[in-house]
């Protein structure tokens, strides 16, 4: 077999994976598979700024783990990958020199590894959408149709692709090949020819709309908005559960691009956030961060970005997928329908904290915490960003892995690395032509059935 490493460093953590595949075999489709995943220790490599020389290292144990799975006399010849997605595009934004330092000590520790060193970049949010949507339809086997299949399709106007759904804790991504094209927004539509077939994808990447930047939106948002209630500094926030408290620092939470905008002076430099564990209020508070007032197009999402109406099927991975689980309604037999998903979300959030604590305390505390954020907002994304609906819900499939003889993550790493090795051909491969025992086998049937 061979393999490939490739490292998805996103703005709260960094996976390392590993990929086999028969060599013989590389150019058909669905043949890699993940024999390794590693989550490196610590804050993804964004959290590095002040501190860049320990990115690099971060990563050393993950490697040695790598280094075990691969055998040692193919380790020259793996290459190895690194992307790094919203975290570090927001540190672009904010400090481009932090951002360059950090990348070049991931950049020293990936050459001191034994592999094949490829590549450490950020990767843009265009490029996340597309290799998404790349993996889930590779691992689908949706690319390479028997003759059959592609007959039934031509009789009915079905997508023969899935649409992929993103959600890291920095930006989000929205990718599928629309039923209308349009030449409306260029800038979103992606041409691949792949396997001999053309698809024109519609992508776009939302940067400040993953989980955790559209937190510090909604909490700049708010405190922008209140400064009646804000008083001693403490403040109500109907996301977190009634008793639960937080305390923050103010000039951190208006420190990052997703939020300098909404910055304003306060009197005082730490705020102290108490729960009230109120999902309906939650989510008109949410809705703020989505402006669906001036569309230049026939359709939008929202902030005046073009979206096509909606087709086919999608996957919804990465915090959509953990956070819906978390939430017990990832269920692929029976999907849940719209109204149930809300209201078991609202029966979350009216938890008391302590209760949830007890319940949940294998879980660590930030992160249970703002699962009743987090549910309530993939909710507002879907449905008042994207505008999906009660009729067409059932469309989304949460994704942690996608499973056909064995399993990989569903996301943009595999995409990426399929991509790189040019794995996918655009042509389809020739047909081999028939063994000489094929050709009597089917002369002999064409016999059988003239006589």
């Amino acid at each position: 077999p061979q393999y490939g490493i490739v490292l998805d460093a996103g703005s709260s953590h960094t996976n390392l994976y590993v990929y086999e595949w028969p060599a013989e075999k590389e150019n058909d489709t669905g043949v890699v598979q993940q024999v390794e995943v590693c989550k490196v220790e610590g804050p993804g490599i964004s959290g590095y700024s002040h501190t860049t020389e320990k990115a690099g290292p971060s990563l050393a144990q993950c490697l040695r783990q790598a280094e075990e799975v691969i055998p040692s006399k193919q380790h020259q010849e793996t290459p190895v990958y690194l992307g790094a997605t919203a975290g570090m595009r927001l540190l672009s934004l904010e400090n481009r020199s932090a951002a360059d330092k950090v990348l070049s000590s991931v950049e020293k520790t990936l050459r001191s590894a034994p592999f094949n060193f490829q590549g450490a970049r950020i990767i843009s949010g265009q490029e996340e959408g597309a290799y998404g949507w790349i993996t889930i339809n590779y691992l689908l086997g949706n690319f390479k149709q028997s003759g059959w299949a592609k007959f039934l399709h031509s009789l009915k106007s079905i997508s023969e692709t899935s649409g992929a759904l993103d959600l890291g804790g920095a930006s989000t991504q929205i990718t599928f090949v629309p039923n209308e094209l349009s030449s409306e927004s260029p800038e979103n539509l992606l041409h691949f020819r792949l396997y001999g077939k053309d698809y024109l994808v519609y992508t776009h990447s939302f940067l400040c709309y993953g989980k955790d930047q559209a937190l510090q939106q909604k909490l700049a948002g708010d405190l922008q908005a209140s400064t009646s209630t804000v008083e001693n500094s403490s403040f109500l926030d109907p996301c977190f559960h009634e008793g639960y408290q937080r305390t923050i620092n103010i000039s951190d939470l208006f420190k990052n691009p997703c939020t300098s905008a909404k910055k304003k002076q306060f009197p005082f430099s730490h705020l102290h956030i108490q729960g009230e564990g109120d999902y309906q209020k939650c989510r008109r508070n949410i809705q703020k961060l989505f402006d669906k007032n001036n569309c230049p197009y026939s359709s939008c999402s929202f902030n005046g970005i073009y979206l096509p109406p909606l087709q086919g099927d999608f996957g919804a991975f990465s915090a959509f997928y953990f956070v819906m689980n978390f939430l017990n309604l990832t269920s692929e037999q029976s999907p849940v329908a719209l109204d149930k998903v809300a209201s078991t979300i609202e029966s979350f959030c009216a938890r008391p904290w302590h209760e949830v604590k007890t319940a949940y305390h294998q879980i660590k505390e930030k992160y249970l915490s703002e699962y009743c954020f987090s549910g309530a907002y993939i909710l507002s994304l879907l449905e008042n960003g994207y505008e999906f609906t009660d009729k067409n819900w059932q469309s989304i499939h949460f994704l942690g892995k996608v499973c056909v003889s064995w399993c990989s993550d569903a996301g943009w790493t595999l995409g990426y690395m399929l991509n790189l090795t040019n794995m996918i051909p655009a042509e389809e491969p020739a047909v081999p032509p028939l063994s000489y025992g094929s050709y009597v086998g089917l002369m002999v049937l064409c016999s059988l059935v003239l006589v």
